[in-house]
């Protein structure tokens, strides 16, 4: 199962997950603690494009290790998850610790990041997104790059991933009425970089455009 996963998740994404479409994510997982690999590969699958894309928007070139690194994580851990949450939300909390492990791995002074102050933008170069063509949300994808990195997950799992409060609350460990202050103040500041003028503006933008 580990072995060339990212190869293989890529190549059969399509055909793994629609053998098991009608299985919800608990059925596949009981499945796969069970020794049943292939429902193991479809629950994955089910989740791969996702995953690449909340990496894509961040960290360029890095995002396919960082999305190896994510099932490799989850691969090992999979007996250990209680179902107090959804597996996508326990996914996307797997693939956010991998995100500042990396961040924090690149940081050549040796200093902690406080990932509610530093952006994307202050420590990586990243090259243009190869999932970006259209000029205005390449804009869009740059300013939210200049968020700091909990604004900018936030609102890509938000708006992109489509996850709700509670699972956001889950992911951050924090309380429902803090992320909804939390994605308000990440919405504002979305909207100081682009020169928004409406006070929903930012949430029209990110909702409009395409999941990465």
């Amino acid at each position: 199962m580990t072995t060339d996963l990212l190869l293989t998740l890529r190549a059969d994404r399509g055909t793994i997950a629609a053998v098991d479409i009608v299985d919800d994510d608990f059925d596949l997982l009981d499945r796969w603690r069970a020794g049943d690999t292939a429902a193991g590969q479809a629950l994955l699958a089910r989740h791969f494009d996702g995953l690449c894309g909340f990496f894509e928007s961040k960290c360029g070139q890095d995002a396919d290790d960082l999305v190896q690194r994510t099932m490799l994580a989850c691969v090992a851990s999979k007996d250990r998850f209680r179902k107090h949450a959804s597996f996508r939300t326990y996914l996307f909390t797997i693939a956010k610790h991998e995100l500042y492990r990396h961040l924090s791995d690149r940081r050549r002074d040796g200093q902690r990041l406080d990932f509610s102050v530093t952006s994307i933008a202050e420590l990586l170069t990243t090259p243009r997104s190869r999932m970006i063509k259209d000029a205005d949300k390449l804009r869009v994808v740059e300013a939210l790059r200049r968020l700091p990195v909990e604004q900018q997950t936030l609102l890509e799992l938000h708006y992109w991933q489509e996850l709700g409060i509670e699972e956001l609350s889950e992911i951050f460990g924090i309380e429902p009425g803090n992320t909804r202050v939390r994605l308000h103040r990440a919405r504002q500041k979305l909207r100081e970089l682009l020169a928004l003028s409406g006070e929903d503006d930012a949430a029209k933008v990110l909702g409009s455009m395409a999941k990465p």
